[in-house]
């Protein structure tokens, strides 16, 4: 079903220059950026998957993880689909 898959390390340092408040979201809006950048999509396209979400809310919303390890899946109708990757 899946066409391409890859693993990639994302840097979340720069989401603290964020507001604390506004922490968790950006760092969400910032993972769709780095990713449809990779795979050369829309951010439109770029699914975020509920594991991920509940990984980048664990902390709450001032403190997401500083790296976080993801999966990549392009599917064949042009969406991304992003997956945490323990």
């Amino acid at each position: 079903m899946s066409t391409n898959e890859v693993i990639l390390t994302i840097n979340l340092k720069d989401v603290k220059d964020a507001s604390r408040r506004i922490r968790a979201p950006y760092a969400a809006r910032f993972i769709k950026r780095v990713v449809a950048r990779h795979v050369k999509v829309d951010e439109d396209k770029v699914k975020l998957n509920e594991s991920l979400n509940n990984i980048l809310w664990s902390r709450g919303i001032q403190k997401p993880p500083l790296k976080i390890k993801v999966k990549v899946t392009k599917r064949e109708d042009g969406s991304v689909v992003v997956e945490y990757q323990g």
